[in-house]
């Protein structure tokens, strides 16, 4: 085997192909903010374009009644009752979807002249907290995953800086953040982003700086409170990670060592 093409095969199976691959990941950013969903609803459409068919998508408006509020939804509801590959935690109690109309409960959680509503009728929040994680799954399944792509309507975003999305790869670190653009009293706010060369393994979502406790209750009465409507994101794949650079070469090395051995033993 001439060492040229040798090489290339060794490195091909170290798992790196050329060190284009570690350039860091490009991000490219959809947002929009209004009154009403007829304001931001082009820019979730191009986000969705920018997916393509293979997007998972979670309106909260097939969520059943026995799992809306005051019932608790479970973090793990979309990716077991209607797998979708998405799991959520908070560092709150849990989480709520929001009730329809007709129903006891009052609906948008007791704050129907704060929230409004992207694809009608039911919100999400967490409770308790004002932060939401989602992990990524093989849907219907316990296997990890990764997404490209990740976005979300808010409602209610009065005060700039206090909301926002933030994506984590595999080995935990940041490498995404944006704050939401802000509008007026039960606005719509999409914040979103897809990534070249890279993936999420982990979003974090922060809704505000108040908490929605139960139906017409918060945390205090004075902090912004914000809702979530639909999460848009990429179908979550498993990964297939590369070695590292330095590892790459280091098998290389071993094999460009054993080969010399060999032509001279030869």
């Amino acid at each position: 085997m001439k060492p040229k093409n040798w090489l290339v095969v060794v490195l091909a199976v170290a798992g790196w192909s050329a060190p284009a691959a570690w350039a860091a990941p490009v991000f490219t950013v959809f947002e929009a903010a209004g009154a009403d969903a007829a304001d931001i609803q082009s820019t979730v459409d191009a986000f969705r374009t920018a997916i393509g068919p293979a997007r998972r998508e979670i309106n909260w408006d097939g969520v059943p009644d026995g799992r809306a509020d005051p019932n608790a939804l479970p973090g793990d509801f979309f990716n077991t009752t209607s797998p979708r590959g998405a799991v959520f935690s908070t560092p709150g109690s849990g989480f709520l979807v929001s009730a329809n109309a007709g129903l006891p409960t009052p609906v948008r959680f007791g704050f129907g002249n704060d929230f409004d509503t992207f694809s009608a009728q039911r919100l999400f929040t967490a409770v308790g907290s004002n932060i939401t994680d989602v992990n990524f799954f093989v849907p219907g399944t316990d296997t990890a995953a990764t997404t490209t792509a990740f976005g979300l309507v808010f409602t209610d975003v009065e005060v700039a800086g206090l909301t926002s999305v933030e994506f984590f790869d595999a080995d935990g670190d940041l490498i995404f953040s944006r704050d939401a653009l802000a509008t007026g009293n039960a606005g719509l706010s999409f914040v979103g982003a897809s990534v070249t060369g890279g993936s999420i393994a982990r979003v974090r979502i922060t809704a505000g700086l108040n908490t929605i406790l139960a139906n017409g209750q918060l945390g205090n009465p004075n902090d912004d409170v914000v809702a979530m409507d639909d999460f848009i994101y990429a179908e979550p794949l498993v990964q297939q990670v590369p070695l590292p650079p330095t590892l790459a070469l280091g098998v290389l090395g071993l094999a460009l060592l054993r080969g010399t051995r060999r032509r001279q033993a030869g």
